[in-house]
């Protein structure tokens, strides 16, 4: 994967980029408005005191002028965002709902029509129009990928929409932007691009059911994971699959990051998640599991490890 990308300023994405160049537009006329202002003022000081004309300045400066500005500015802004709240042609179209602190995010596999769920990790197809349809789960929300598109609230009891073209492949960090508690600042989101026909690769691998266990200790793992009770949150899917209260782990092992973004996914990784949860993101809705043994913990991640 290349470096993560999370600003503005290397944008990624047609929404963005309308964003961006009507934002340095704005900047710019702000600043030619500021340095005119000083040049006046400067030039007041500078030359003997005269009578001047105050209707002419009043109407003039106070009036015509910002009326002229502030309607081309008006003009300009609408025309080129339009594009922001557009009805794309053939879009992908991916459900996000934002938890305390996690995403959900859900596909539909267009091969088998089965709902796809995954959590914190949104991956996109390369120069295809995406529409996010955005809700919450608990308290408002916001999606925020700076590189490749503008800010949306999630919130409860209503379904918004954010269109997302990506224009570049790679991986791209956003986050919750709207304060929603003790977590908010580790909530990040990350969006993975990639071409058309390796994203759509990737949700038929997503769309199947978790392979057997391929190891000992995989095997063993799999039965910890249901001896613990992890099974009456999270969903595995052709292993456990009535846990609907946490993230959908069916192919946790092919993420790049745990607990949205505090960890790099790896096998050790896993299991100080399982064991620290609470040191790691203090008032996360899990609780720290504390298996037998260390050999009992390694081979639950062993198994988590396993899910690709």
């Amino acid at each position: 994967m290349t470096q993560e990308r999370g600003t503005v300023l290397s944008w990624a994405g047609d929404e963005v980029a309308a964003l961006t160049e009507v934002a340095w537009v704005l900047i710019g006329g702000a600043t030619m408005l500021f340095v005119a202002t000083m040049a006046l003022l400067a030039l007041g000081l500078r030359t003997p005191r005269r009578a001047v004309s105050v209707r002419a300045w009043v109407i003039g400066g106070g009036i015509v002028v910002p009326v002229l500005v502030l309607t081309a500015l008006l003009l300009y802004a609408t025309t080129r965002t339009a594009m922001l709240d557009r009805s794309p042609v053939n879009p992908l179209v991916v459900g996000v709902t934002g938890h305390m602190w996690w995403w959900e995010i859900r596909y539909r596999d267009p091969a088998s029509g089965r709902e796809v769920r995954l959590a914190n990790e949104l991956r996109l197809p390369l120069g295809r129009p995406t529409q996010l349809g955005l809700a919450s789960a608990d308290v408002i929300h916001s999606v925020w990928v700076p590189a490749l598109g503008g800010k949306m609230d999630t919130v409860p009891g209503r379904m918004n929409r954010l269109v997302i073209t990506p224009r570049e492949a790679g991986v791209f960090r956003g986050a919750c932007a709207e304060f929603c508690g003790e977590q908010h600042a580790r909530m990040a989101l990350h969006v993975v691009v990639m071409p058309q026909a390796q994203f759509d690769q990737w949700l038929a691998r997503q769309a199947q059911p978790a392979a057997d266990a391929a190891d000992p200790a995989s095997a063993r793992g799999r039965r910890a994971f249901l001896d613990h009770g992890c099974a009456a949150c999270h969903t595995v899917r052709g292993h456990a699959e009535s846990g609907v209260l946490g993230p959908d782990l069916t192919h946790v092992g092919s993420r790049l990051h745990l607990g949205a973004g505090v960890l790099r996914n790896h096998r050790g990784a896993l299991a100080q998640w399982i064991t620290s949860v609470q040191a790691l993101k203090p008032g996360a809705r899990m609780p720290p599991l504390r298996p037998a043994d260390a050999e009992t913990l390694d081979a639950l991640a062993a198994y988590l490890a396993s899910l690709q």
